[in-house]
């Protein structure tokens, strides 16, 4: 009997001895590679997978620190701060040993959004002259290929990539831009992290448990709940729409005509816009990566909802922060740009109470706005031009991270005053005083009486201040500027950087659709 024992057991030592163990090998997040940029001044977190119970050493420069992996395979280090530099290079030894070559050492920044992040180098302004010029060796960039996760992952799908006119073409523009103008304002590395996907909603970058522990957000997880509930039935109704479809191409075909539009897919359980599928496929995994800050365009696909997004932006933000453990980090956005056609009289808009929404967010710490209501484009809801979105950005982070002595924002409303049947508005961000770009006279500026019935208005820069009024409104209550969703308006610091629309009241809202 021992000796059938032996005979069956030696088979399979010999199986074990010759099939590769996949779990033996010592594995990294796409995110820690070759090319990557390390953030500088800070603890270093370097994580990854192993067999339970495997040492493991990192190495790099003349740092090594070894951990053993936990119960589950995963293992992470802390090295010590660096200053900016490189290159480097890392080895990462478990029972197998990783290389890791041309690392260099500078700021980390976060680059997110919907489509106007994920816009491409290649389709802005100037598009041939930008990629021709764009070889920076000591940029770095890394694309986070887009995925949609019911619950939070442990990696993404990506690498680094030096910046090149390759590798420049495809990226995000804004991005690119901001990371150049940050690499020649301070020298150093830069690397550049895209978190991007187009036509989404703020609630699908943010947690699941952030979604949940605020009452505010109610509303959003019952819409959702609601699509869920319903799939099944508008999923049958798809695959026959399909069907049908599939026929009507082949007649199609046939006949010589041209093929008809495919049906939508409906909104299903890994759809981009559900809540908290983005937060868990494209952010979380890239926790604990070090980083400076990060920067975001979005709010398109939340306009509408303003009110609830002055909540939601915010609580994102704060969730972000809380998950990195890194503090109040830099947190930099842009505000809606113009868009759509100009409106003759002062009317309610959508886009302008969005705007609202990202201006009340600077109340948060250590957060920035780029304004951008005079470069966008009436027929585009993409704007070619992010060369100055990116510059304005880049304003911001050199003032509010780096505490240079730049101007980095136009005006931004600060209080009013009744006189008479003038409205004075005082701003802050005045540097070098106000001005009237293209002009002598101020436009985009509305007042109203307590009728809430707005009227376009003359108004005149005194100082640092301005005074509003219309001769037919003898009692003013209220004065809005830019208040459209592309509005005519020309009020500017003599830094050549716009004010950002605003209302003096916070009259009951016109706009109330949350779904």
């Amino acid at each position: 009997m021992r000796r059938y024992s032996c005979l069956m057991i030696l088979p399979v030592i010999w199986l074990l001895a010759v099939t590769p163990i996949a779990t033996a090998d010592v594995k990294l997040p796409a995110l820690i590679g070759n090319n990557m940029v390390l953030q500088r001044d800070m603890e270093i977190p370097i994580w990854g997978k192993a067999d339970a119970g495997e040492k493991v050493t990192v190495t790099l420069g003349d740092q090594r620190a070894s951990t053993k992996t936990d119960n589950q395979g995963k293992w992470m280090v802390k090295l010590k701060p660096l200053k900016a530099g490189g290159p480097l290079e890392m080895t990462v030894a478990g029972k197998n040993m990783l290389e890791l070559k041309n690392i260099l050492v500078g700021d980390v920044w976060i680059c997110s959004g919907q489509s106007n992040m994920n816009f491409r180098v290649k389709n802005s302004n100037n598009a041939e002259q930008e990629i021709s010029a764009a070889n920076y060796p000591k940029i770095r960039l890394f694309g986070v290929k887009t995925a949609a996760a019911e619950n939070p992952q442990d990696d993404v799908a990506g690498q680094w990539d030096a910046c090149k006119p390759e590798t420049a073409a495809d990226f995000s523009a804004v991005g690119y831009f901001f990371g150049r103008e940050m690499h020649k304002a301070l020298d150093v590395p830069i690397g550049l992290i895209r978190s991007a996907v187009g036509g989404t909603p703020a609630e699908a970058w943010t947690g699941m448990p952030t979604l949940k522990s605020n009452p505010a957000f109610k509303p959003i997880l019952e819409r959702w709940q609601e699509k869920m509930a319903t799939y099944p039935t508008r999923a049958k109704r798809y695959e026959k729409k399909l069907t049908d479809w599939k026929k009507e191409v082949i007649k199609a075909k046939a006949e010589g005509k041209p093929e008809p539009p495919r049906p939508s897919e409906p909104v299903g359980p890994r759809h981009k816009n559900n809540p908290a599928v983005l937060y868990n496929g494209m952010i979380f995994p890239l926790v604990p990566y070090a980083i400076k800050g990060a920067i975001w365009y979005q709010g398109e696909s939340n306009a509408g909802r303003a009110y609830e997004y002055r909540k939601l932006f915010p609580a994102m933000i704060q969730n972000w922060r809380r998950v990195w453990g890194q503090g109040d980090f830099p947190f930099l956005f842009v505000q809606l740009a113009n868009f759509h056609e100009h409106k003759p009289k002062p009317t309610e808009s959508s886009w302008a109470e969005l705007r609202e929404a990202q201006l009340m967010t600077l109340k948060l710490p250590n957060t920035g706005m780029a304004v951008a209501i005079d470069i966008g484009d009436a027929d585009d809801i993409h704007p070619k031009n992010k060369q100055d979105v990116g510059r304005r950005l880049a304003l911001a982070a050199q003032a509010i991270v780096h505490k240079r002595n730049v101007v980095y924002s136009g005006p931004i409303y600060d209080s009013m005053k009744i006189e008479g049947n003038k409205i004075r508005l005082r701003f802050k961000h005045t540097d070098g005083g106000l001005i009237a770009k293209g002009g002598d006279e101020l436009t985009g500026f509305a007042v109203a009486g307590e009728n809430h019935q707005f009227v376009w208005a003359e108004a005149k820069i005194e100082g640092d201040t301005i005074t509003v009024w219309n001769d037919e409104v003898t009692n003013p209550a209220a004065v809005r500027y830019a208040w459209a969703d592309n509005p005519e308006c020309n009020l500017y610091n003599k830094a050549g950087l716009p004010a950002s629309p605003f209302r003096t009241d916070d009259w009951p809202r016109i706009v109330t659709n949350t779904k």
